[in-house]
C-alpha cells in the first residue's frame, strides 16, 4: 500500500518535469528564431540588399551552396534582366557550356551554371577553382562589393576558358547611387562606384577603361547601360581570346 501510494504521488512530479523540459526547449527554439530574425533585420536595414538577406538565411540554416535554388524567394537583378536577355538571344550567344555564377544569391543565371556565394569563399580569389575551367563566368552586382576589383576580375578571368565570355553587371552610379562620392546611401557595403567610360577619382571606376588596362588578350563584345525594367546597371560581355 505504501509503495502504491508513493507511486501515485510521483506522477505529478513527472508531469512537472516534462512541463519544465518543454518550456526550456521552447525558450531555446524561440531564442534561435529571434537571433535569425535579428540577423535578417540587420542585413535589410544596413545593406538593403537581397544578396545579404539571402546569405543571412543560408548562414542561419547552414545550407550548402547546391541547396540555394530551393529557397530562391524573390526576383534579384539577374531575374530582372532575364526577359530582356531572352529577347536579345543573350543565353544562346554567351551562356553555352558550363558556367560559373559568382555571388548568385539564390538567383542563378541559368541551369548550366555552378553557383559561388558567401559560404563558398572569397569571390576575389575563387580559391580551389582551377584555371580555364568554365565556358562563361557571370558576376552580377559583385564588383562594387569587393575590396580589390583588380584582383577579383583577374581571378574571374583566370578560371575562364579561351574563347569563353566574362559577363559583368554592376550598378551604374548616376542611375543607382545618384551621387559622386562614397559612402553609398543605397548600400553601405558598396566600396566603389562605376560609370561606363569615365574614371572619376577617388571613388568612381570607368568599367571599359578598367577592363582595358586589367585584362590581357580580350575583346569587349559590348558594354552598355541598361536602364529599363528597373535594372539601373552597366552590363559588359568580354571574350577571352588567344
Amino acid at each position: 500500500m505504501n509503495y502504491t501510494h508513493r507511486k501515485k504521488e510521483s506522477q505529478p512530479e513527472i508531469s512537472h518535469a516534462i512541463f519544465h523540459c518543454s518550456v526550456i526547449i521552447y525558450v531555446v527554439l524561440m531564442k534561435t528564431l529571434w537571433n535569425s530574425l535579428r540577423r535578417l533585420y540587420f542585413n535589410y536595414v544596413h545593406y538593403n540588399d537581397r544578396r545579404a538577406i539571402w546569405n543571412a538565411i543560408r548562414k542561419s540554416l547552414r545550407l550548402e551552396a547546391s541547396q540555394a535554388p530551393l529557397l530562391s524567394f524573390a526576383p534579384g537583378e539577374t531575374s530582372k534582366a532575364k526577359p530582356r536577355r531572352e529577347k536579345e538571344g543573350f543565353f544562346a550567344k554567351y551562356c553555352q557550356g558550363q558556367g560559373l555564377d559568382i555571388g548568385y544569391g539564390g538567383d542563378l543565371l541559368s541551369s548550366n551554371c555552378q553557383g559561388w556565394d558567401y559560404a563558398d569563399g572569397n569571390a576575389q580569389y575563387l580559391k580551389g577553382v582551377p584555371d580555364s575551367s568554365f565556358d562563361f563566368v557571370y558576376a552580377s552586382h559583385i564588383l562594387e562589393h569587393v575590396r580589390n576589383p583588380t584582383v577579383a576580375i583577374k581571378n574571374w578571368w583566370r578560371v575562364l576558358k579561351t574563347n569563353g565570355y566574362l559577363i559583368v553587371a554592376i550598378p551604374e552610379r548616376n542611375l543607382y547611387e545618384k551621387r559622386t562620392r562614397l559612402p553609398s546611401h543605397r548600400n553601405n557595403d558598396h566600396k566603389h562606384f562605376f560609370l561606363l567610360e569615365n574614371d572619376e577619382a577617388p571613388d568612381t571606376i570607368g568599367l571599359c577603361p578598367f577592363i582595358k588596362r586589367t585584362l590581357p588578350q580580350h575583346q569587349i563584345v559590348y558594354a552598355r547601360v541598361c536602364g529599363s525594367n528597373d535594372e539601373y546597371a552597366i552590363e559588359a560581355v568580354v571574350k577571352k581570346i588567344k
